[in-house]
């Protein structure tokens, strides 16, 4: 699921989109924001689905198995146990992955040859080979063997990483999130009810995370100039063009939730800005934005400017 720190690097992204193009649409760039988001389910939902399809494709490699000029009698009469695995069933069958397939027009069929190459990878494992021959099987341990396709058979097959990279801009930062998203949901799939189980949801309380990203992405464009001539005042031994722009945007945001956010303390907001500033900006850029961010905190509490809900949580 996504966290407030996922929901903060998809603002960062969204929000240097917005500063690079001439037309600066706040609408527009609030809209692609949520559509990145909704891109972390749909590549969660691929996934799921891509799974199912791999447990069908035992049908279709039965028959091409029998129609085999010379077929072997164990061509006739193929084991087929992964076609009916109890939680690509279950799956199968859950209203709400049924939904979000259709939402999404997902179609893997539409590739069978990237389908084929993954089963026939799997079928040379010694993991589907034990689960073959174990002749019982129920939900739970129906599950072992989604978990080893998933984790040892799609995400080391270079082709799916391809395919997944073609669709889905931010891969590399999403797929993690994704790849939680399918744990949980293999994990909670406990009942053989298919109406008793539930996808995996976008966030743990989508209804007040929407509302923090819509609000930060907001504040953050409607304030860009306020908080820029903040952050002007603090750099003025710096030259403006030395002054990285991803380390300009971060210290926008923060600022934006110091002010804008009573419930998040500052520390926190503050701590959240410098762990992303190493993984998005320079080397130089978390001491940099630290010590810029600690004079215009000094700015705010001075004019009052930042007001917060409970004890403590301008400095804690």
């Amino acid at each position: 699921m996504l966290n407030r720190r996922h929901l903060r690097i998809k603002a960062l992204q969204n929000i240097f989109a917005w500063q690079m193009t001439e037309k600066k649409d706040s609408v527009s760039g609030q809209k692609a924001l949520m559509q990145s988001i909704d891109s972390v389910y749909e590549m969660y939902v691929q996934m799921l689905a891509l799974l199912v399809d791999v447990t069908e494709y035992t049908a279709i490699d039965a028959i091409e198995r029998s129609n085999k000029y010379l077929p072997t009698a164990e061509d006739l009469s193929p084991n087929q146990k992964l076609l009916n695995n109890k939680f690509a069933v279950v799956l199968k069958q859950n209203p709400e992955f049924t939904a979000a397939v259709n939402k999404y027009q997902i179609n893997w069929h539409s590739d069978p040859e990237l389908v084929k190459s993954i089963f026939i990878k799997l079928k040379d494992t010694k993991e589907y080979e034990a689960y073959l021959a174990d002749t019982e099987e129920n939900l739970e341990s129906s599950k072992e063997i989604i978990k080893f396709i998933f984790r040892k058979v799609l995400l080391k097959n270079l082709n799916i990483i391809q395919a997944f990279e073609d669709k889905f801009i931010n891969w590399p930062v999403d797929s993690e999130v994704m790849k939680g998203m399918i744990a949980k949901t293999v994990k909670n799939f406990n009942s053989e009810d298919p109406f008793k189980n539930k996808l995996t949801p976008i966030s743990a309380d989508w209804a007040e995370d929407s509302r923090f990203v819509k609000d930060l992405f907001a504040y953050t464009v409607k304030n860009d100039q306020a908080y820029q001539e903040l952050i002007a005042e603090r750099t003025k031994n710096w030259e403006s063009e030395r002054i990285a722009l991803m380390d300009t945007i971060l210290m926008k945001m923060a600022i934006c939730e110091m002010m804008n956010f009573p419930s998040i303390p500052v520390k926190v907001t503050i701590n959240e800005y410098l762990e992303l500033s190493k993984d998005y900006s320079t080397p130089k850029s978390n001491s940099f934005i630290n010590g810029i961010l600690d004079k215009i905190l000094t700015d705010l509490k001075r004019t009052k400017s930042i007001k917060k809900i409970g004890r403590g949580l301008i400095e804690d």
